[in-house]
């Protein structure tokens, strides 16, 4: 595995994070959308970047209250399959503790990212029908619960 240190996103993260949004997803987040979570206080937003300065993933979470929601989880595909995508997400949870749970859609035909998903606690609560476009597609609705209910 890659020598990885998860960093608060940065304005010189923003254009290596676009270019993974470009390579990741049919409707990639802009680099100037990007740049707005930088000031945006209910945004929680994290890098994985190498011990050379190459980003190589981040993800996002947007909070309100006590609830957290993520956006993206990306990886480079240069740098997939090396558990980096994993490194992020706890992280993230780790540093949640002020949150009560977490949610997030993934795209009901991504087996990789579920079980990703499911083995850092989050469980299937639900679907969101045609929930995606570029295909269209379902999505799998899931949550972990950081406090007790």
């Amino acid at each position: 595995m890659t020598d990885i240190q998860i960093t608060r996103f940065e304005q010189s993260h923003v254009q290596a994070v676009a270019q993974i949004e470009q390579a990741c997803f049919a409707d990639p987040w802009t680099e100037d959308g990007l740049r707005e979570e930088l000031d945006n206080s209910c945004a929680r937003f994290l890098t994985a970047v190498t011990a050379d300065g190459t980003v190589a993933g981040y993800i996002g979470c947007h909070t309100v209250l006590d609830e957290g929601y993520i956006a993206n989880v990306a990886v480079s595909p240069v740098f997939r399959r090396q558990g980096i995508g994993r490194q992020l997400v706890r992280t993230l949870l780790e540093r949640s503790e002020d949150l009560a749970f977490v949610t997030l859609e993934v795209r009901a035909s991504n087996a990789a990212a579920i079980a990703l998903y499911t083995e850092c606690g989050f469980q299937s609560v639900g679907v969101r029908k045609k929930f995606y476009s570029h295909p269209t597609e379902d999505a799998l609705l899931m949550t972990v619960f950081l406090q007790a209910e």
